[in-house]
């Protein structure tokens, strides 16, 4: 947390996908300064500064209720086993006027205070910093190397630098012997990742705690060993100050801060954040959740996806997902190309429109295919969200229908696609829809037919180039991943 001011200048960028105002969680996803989200038996929790916290059953729709003791700022948390580890600061960064701080930590076995099992240890100071120290401690980020098993921790402000130490991972404890490593500096809210072989360091830049004012930005280096140096996409090392952007303000919200990335599936993460001011909700502090995307090795935030009119063209061939209905000629008063008359004036084409077509279509249920993309009517899709419906981490579910109609793409029971002629809000004409970290989409059925609980497991697939169907998501096949074009 940052309490001087700065003027730095606020780009305020537009999402790609954008159709809707609502573009933060729902509920009221109120807080500050997030902690990485942690699941716990089938609910979300976020933890913020003051010691409360945010719950959610599906991860989309928050509320309060999540519990914290200790009070102080911007809190971490990670499962260790069975168990909950939560890292917190106690004063510090400006905090209460001094930069005299201590982080602290403490288990549960369950973040649900309802439980009977709810019990936090007592809390075990790991740092400190005394206030006179070019450093702040505060701000602490958890990382548990999934190569070596070992525990470590980034904090620090701007006030200072930015240091790492090492934890027990059993006990909680500082590691006997460890001494702190300067890492970063013009930075705050520091976390740490692990992926293919680089670690990577993400720091929140700029000024917090203004409001709409505030210029809050996370940045990100990179290093071969977790003690650094980290370095950004120029060579730049982030304890001189450097830093490639992974996201800034957009969308009338500004000032995000506090990254935590959340891997859901193998090619599906997401990173949460808060932003200091959403415009739309009186300029509160929010929590929001966004599509991780990794472009040649580095973190990108991409935009939540929020519906539109679009082809759903396939990556496997680029064919585009429409309606199996017959193909109706467009008329053209042809010319040969040979013998044109360039004294002719050049008139456009009018597009093919629904009403041109949708009386040569069946009435009731309409099958689906992939064809070549001619613009035409049965190819444009209308994806509308449904946040009565809930959602999911980053979303909630949408319809899908064929644009201009209520014809509605459905799952069935045999695990095939169809489209109905009305959309009626059943769980089969519901749909997932989550941007890969590769930037393109998997798309998945809320529910299908028959089949038990909620669908997590079976997404659009094109089982051959014309041919899509329901299948098991798989990351590493072209025959799984969609995308959405606007032409």
């Amino acid at each position: 947390m940052r309490h001087s001011l700065t003027r730095l200048n606020i780009i305020i960028t537009i999402s790609l996908y954008a159709v809707a105002n609502a573009s933060a969680q729902i509920g009221a996803p109120y807080i500050h300064d997030p902690s990485t989200i942690a699941e716990c038996d089938g609910k979300y929790y976020t933890f913020g500064t003051g010691g409360g916290g945010l719950i959610s059953d599906d991860g989309w729709s928050w509320h309060s209720g999540a519990e914290r003791p200790g009070g102080g700022a911007a809190p971490d948390v990670l499962r260790i086993g069975e168990r909950y580890l939560v890292i917190y600061g106690a004063t510090g960064g400006g905090l209460g006027g001094g930069h005299n701080g201590r982080i602290l930590t403490m288990w549960n076995t369950t973040l649900d205070p309802q439980s009977p099992d709810f019990r936090f240890s007592e809390p075990v100071e790991v740092c400190s910093s005394d206030g006179m120290e070019d450093h702040d401690a505060i701000d602490p980020g958890l990382l548990l190397d999934p190569t070596t098993g070992r525990l470590w921790v980034s904090y620090g402000t701007y006030f200072g630098t930015i240091r790492l130490i090492e934890l027990d991972p059993a006990t909680g404890y500082r590691k006997e012997g460890n001494r702190e490593k300067d890492i970063a500096i013009d930075c705050e809210a520091t976390d740490l990742i692990w992926r293919d072989g680089w670690y990577y360091l993400l720091g929140t830049h700029g000024t917090c705690c203004d409001g709409v004012n505030s210029t809050y930005n996370i940045v990100v280096g990179r290093s071969r060993k977790v003690e650094g140096p980290y370095i950004d996409n120029i060579g730049r090392d982030m304890a001189r100050g450097g830093g490639r952007m992974v996201i800034a303000a957009g969308n009338r919200q500004c000032g995000p801060g506090h990254f935590g990335r959340t891997i859901m599936d193998e090619g599906v993460e997401v990173m949460s954040c808060h932003f200091e001011a959403d415009l739309d909700r009186n300029g509160r502090s929010v929590l929001a959740i966004r599509p991780l995307l990794w472009k040649d090795g580095w973190p990108v935030a991409g935009e939540r996806f929020c519906g539109g009119t679009f082809e759903i063209e396939s990556e496997r061939r680029g064919y585009a997902l429409e309606l199996a209905v017959d193909f109706v000629r467009m008329s053209q008063e042809r010319e040969r190309f040979w013998q044109l008359d360039l004294s002719k004036p050049i008139t456009p084409i009018p597009d093919q429109t629904l009403d041109d077509v949708i009386s040569t279509w069946p009435k009731g249920e309409i099958s689906v295919r992939c064809s070549d993309y001619m613009f035409r009517p049965h190819q444009r899709w209308t994806i509308t969200p449904h946040e009565e419906t809930g959602g999911y981490l980053s979303n909630p579910y949408f319809s899908i229908t064929i644009a201009g109609t209520n014809r509605a793409l459905t799952a069935t029971a045999e695990r095939e696609l169809t489209t109905m002629p009305d959309f009626t809000g059943a769980d089969e004409q519901l749909w997932r829809i989550e941007q890969l970290t590769d930037g393109t989409f998997r798309i998945m059925p809320k529910r299908i037919p028959g089949t038990e609980g909620i669908n997590t497991r079976y997404c659009i697939y094109s089982a051959a180039d014309s041919t899509p169907t329901l299948a098991e998501y798989d990351f590493t096949t072209d025959n799984s991943k969609w995308n959405f074009r606007n032409k």
